[in-house]
């Protein structure tokens, strides 16, 4: 069989949805998180703390459905592993954060393969429907089990060591200051690891499998085998998110599996553009911050916020920044070459 380019022409039609978006909106989200703390007060920073953490787990949703064309309707249920990881593991004397990672990664990934290995069969509305059950069923466990995980009160998380330091310092001084930088930087190495992949022989698979699954399979690609690795990727980055939004929040709740927050995830996606490679990022803080906005503006922020979203998703289907890239044309894109 022969193996796929390792380019396209950024001027074919097919090119077009390869195209990265380019990573400056990220530098620059990624330079105005760092300079947040010295700009902004305590509070307001550690109300910037989800966008890191939503900025991890959309970063690995983009993977699965920017790249290979899989959306997934229940993925909120691995931010309620990572939450859950981080209440049991604290509860039982594990307080470094670096193993809480540690095993939030590796559960995610464990219950995203088994998960994986029968939701990545189908395709389409099928495999979307299917993951929004297995989703909805953890709901129900977390809820229901209250020997187990507290149910409907959901479990608390403590605060963590950093790097084996222990911090004295209030809640909000922790959260705005070490954590908050601490998750930044692992949010900047999993953004340099995806851009890499993304840039690899496999990233272009996984693309070709989202624009025409028959002809890559034609061509040699493993198709079931690297949608599996894609879901089993983004679920442990979704994992990680989940148990950075526990630390910070210092609860793990059964509501991060509801699907709504799935729903939220899917927002952030498709508001930063989906297939771009800083759409997660810039979607996750356009969400948060109109969150925030309306909330302290209204009672009914909620109408007001899928009102405002549903007006920017009408107007920019391909997203911000994909709605960029096409109208800047495929030759000035600078980050057209995966």
């Amino acid at each position: 069989m022969s193996a796929l380019p390792e380019t396209l022409p950024a001027s074919t039609p097919a090119a077009r949805p390869l195209l990265l978006g380019g990573v400056g909106p990220l530098v620059i989200l990624l330079v105005g998180l760092a300079v947040s703390p010295v700009l902004l007060s305590a509070y307001a920073t550690v109300t910037l703390m989800p966008v890191i953490a939503y900025g991890i787990a959309v970063l690995g949703m983009n993977i699965l459905f920017g790249y290979t064309g899989m959306l997934s309707f229940g993925h909120a249920m691995f931010l309620a592993i990572g939450a859950y990881c981080a209440a049991v593991a604290t509860q039982h004397g594990i307080l470094s954060f670096e193993w809480i990672l540690l095993v939030a990664s590796g559960v995610g990934a464990s219950i995203a393969l088994i998960v994986g290995a029968l939701c990545v069969r189908f395709t389409h509305i099928f495999f979307g429907v299917l993951t929004l059950a297995i989703g909805m069923l953890l709901h129900s466990f977390l809820f229901k089990f209250y020997d187990l995980t507290g149910g409907d009160q959901g479990m608390r998380v403590l605060r963590p060591t950093l790097l084996g330091q222990t911090w004295d310092m209030s809640a909000t001084q922790f959260l705005s200051g070490p954590f908050y930088y601490y998750c930044l930087v692992v949010y900047v190495v999993f953004v340099l690891v995806t851009y890499r992949m993304i840039k690899s022989p496999v990233g272009l698979h996984l693309q070709a499998i989202r624009d025409n699954e028959n002809k890559a399979r034609y061509l040699g690609v493993h198709v079931y085998r690297l949608r599996l690795g894609a879901f089993v990727l983004s679920g442990m980055l979704g994992s990680i998110g989940g148990a950075m939004l526990g630390v910070s929040t210092g609860l793990a709740d059964p509501e991060l599996a509801y699907w709504t927050q799935s729903g939220n995830l899917i927002f952030m996606l498709v508001l930063g553009g989906a297939g771009t490679f800083s759409g997660p990022g810039v979607g996750a803080l356009i969400f948060v911050l109109l969150q925030d906005i309306a909330a302290s503006e209204t009672q009914y922020w909620r109408f007001l916020l899928g009102a405002t979203l549903t007006v920017l998703v009408l107007a920019l289907p391909d997203g911000l920044l994909g709605t960029l890239s096409k109208y800047r044309g495929p030759g000035k894109n600078p980050g057209a070459q995966p």
